[in-house]
């Protein structure tokens, strides 16, 4: 019966993987088909910018591999900035449709594609923009637009930026979990949460301070671009002038309600079309496969662009997570390579290990030594994320960037009170006085507090001294703008945390200028798995996949959020320099 019982099952076995296979190879053939031909772009052709995936920094995509973007969640940002640059001197592209977006995206990653934009603007082109409903972020970017419609029955959500902090004491004492934290920094309120069920002044007046100053930032380009004055934008916010169609349009926001094939109808008498010709339009993703054959930069010296994104975490890393393993590698291989004059570090992270971010800085200041390395910040670069960054010779942040956030804290859970509960009682047994230092079944004693409290001060000490001497300034000055405070991109250029206001490209041109480069080329890492190959892993982890996406369903996208909120505070492991808040603005 067992025979019978394992025959069955290695059949089955079989057939299953002849299956994969003979799916993989089907894809293969067509992808390879495909990657043959390039995409056909006729002339008098529209580019459409439709932003529905969200996206990444850097995906890690190699232009050869036919596999490339096929398998990919998320779209790559320095691919839609090339494509968008390239398009701007593409004969074939006679202008820009930005098209129903819903963008899943930060907002400095939208800053970066909308003066993307506007460079493209100067060759001359249009930029139309159309949307059934506008989201303050989608409206910020369609600002760019030389024409902005709305569906004659659509939305536009403009009312200024506000957040929202969860608060967990209440919750912590009804089920017997609770979080013991040691922290360092009046505002390091990545722990509040944990000790308050109320914010405290200082948390409110970080928070509203910092998105008081992004929120000014998105005023001033949408004020450009609508010609709007930016008093007059807080007046329309305020009152909720862009509630409906017809206010809207008088408050000039928008320039008119069109249905869709009315939208069509104007694109297609910009371009002068006749009657009987077709729109042509290309997708943006169609269009990636033909800029990413061009390059920007070309010459035998070449400039590094080195991206880490993701929370920080001791080892290897990859697409979402930085890791000692995985950026430390590319460094070396970086500052190793003769042909690299200067190296750029993408930074977008909200920080995380504070051992894996002073070891990702020890090559940073090695690398220093040998060639200029100068740091661009993205959405978020704070706590471990500016810790990375601290070392560089210059640094570059968006307006919009969220920076700062130099202070550390640990948190360790507590079981004990549930424990209690549930009838368990745990004893220890050790050899020496301090063998059994703490235990998830008892109160944290105030030895091992003090230990851990040592440890938070001199990280936290280590942590100034590093930024210290990044920014030539002393630790008392450190400790000033520190305390765990977050900053904008343009308070922290005040502060003198960053050295200028800029995009990736800006910082890139930068080190073109250290290293006295007028051609250089580009070479980006780090070099992640091949589509198909992340396929495949990803394919093995598909059932978790489906669990968490059933969780979510069941219980709700807020409580899953508090969920995941908890299960991330419970797998942080040693001292974190981390973001003081998790910070959804809408």
């Amino acid at each position: 019966m067992n025979f019978l019982r394992n025959l069955l099952a290695a059949i089955f076995g079989c057939l299953i993987a002849f299956g994969i296979v003979f799916v993989m190879f089907f894809i293969f053939v067509t992808v390879l088909g495909s990657t043959e031909q390039d995409v056909s772009i006729k002339n008098n052709s529209i580019l459409e910018l439709q932003l529905n995936r969200p996206i990444s920094d850097y995906t890690g995509n190699n232009e050869v591999d036919p596999f490339a973007g096929i398998f990919e969640e998320s779209q790559s940002l320095d691919e839609i900035l090339h494509a968008i640059k390239i398009a701007k001197d593409d004969n074939d592209i006679k202008g820009i449709s930005i098209k129903n977006n819903f963008l899943l995206a930060g907002l400095a990653q939208t800053q970066a594609i909308r003066k993307a934009l506007l460079d493209f603007k100067e060759s001359g082109k249009f930029i139309y923009a159309y949307a059934d409903f506008y989201m303050q972020k989608d409206y910020y970017l369609a600002s760019v637009a030389d024409k902005i419609y709305l569906n004659p029955v659509g939305v536009l959500d403009f009312k200024g930026l506000a957040t929202e902090v969860l608060f967990y004491k209440d919750l912590q004492e009804k089920t017997g979990i609770k979080m013991e934290v040691i922290r360092h920094g009046k505002y390091k309120s990545a722990v509040e949460p944990f000790l308050s069920n109320e914010m405290s002044d200082a948390n409110r007046t970080q928070i509203k301070e910092l998105i008081g100053s992004l929120w000014n930032s998105m005023i001033e380009d949408i004020s450009e671009g609508r010609n709007i004055s930016p008093e007059n934008l807080n007046i329309i916010a305020d009152t909720l002038g862009g509630r409906t169609t017809e206010y809207a349009k008088a408050s000039g926001l928008i320039d008119d309600t069109l249905f869709y094939d009315e939208y069509e109808a104007k694109l297609r008498e910009t371009l002068e079309l006749e009657d009987d010709k077709d729109l042509n339009t290309v997708l943006l993703d169609d269009y990636v496969v033909r800029s990413n054959a061009k390059k920007s930069h070309i010459g035998d010296d070449k400039i590094a662009v080195i991206f880490a994104q993701g929370e920080i975490m001791y080892g290897e890393g990859g697409p979402d997570v930085i890791g000692q393993g995985i950026i430390n590698e590319a460094i070396i291989k970086a500052r190793e390579d003769d042909k690299i004059k200067a190296i750029v570090l993408r930074v977008n992270s909200p920080g995380g290990s504070a051992l894996t971010s002073d070891i990702i800085w020890r090559e940073i200041e090695l690398t220093k030594a040998v060639k200029p390395v100068v740091v661009s910040m993205g959405d978020v670069a704070a706590s471990g994320g500016y810790y990375i960054a601290a070392g560089a010779d210059k640094i570059f942040a968006e307006p919009t960037t969220i920076t700062g956030s130099i202070g550390v804290f640990g948190t360790i859970p507590n079981v004990k009170e549930l424990a209690e509960d549930i009838g368990v009682n745990a004893e220890q047994v050790g050899t020496n006085k301090n063998s059994v230092d703490y235990s998830l079944f008892e109160p944290m004693s105030d030895s091992f507090r003090k230990i851990m409290q040592d440890g938070i001060e001199e990280t936290y000490e280590t942590f100034l001294s590093r930024v210290a001497g990044g920014r030539n300034i002393t630790v008392a000055q450190a400790d000033s703008i520190a305390q765990g405070r977050v900053w904008s991109g343009v308070d922290a250029k005040r502060l003198g945390l960053v050295d200028e206001l800029g995009n990736l490209d800006d910082a890139i041109a930068e080190a073109a200028k250290m290293s006295n480069l007028e051609k250089y080329g580009i070479r980006k890492y780090p070099k992640y798995k091949t589509g198909l190959e992340q396929f495949m892993e990803d394919f093995g982890g598909a059932s978790a996949k489906v669990k968490q996406e059933f969780i979510e369903e069941e219980v709700g996208v807020e409580a899953y959020a508090i969920f995941k909120q908890f299960k991330s505070v419970m797998e942080q492991n040693g001292v974190q320099a981390r973001m003081p808040f998790i910070l959804e603005i809408k």
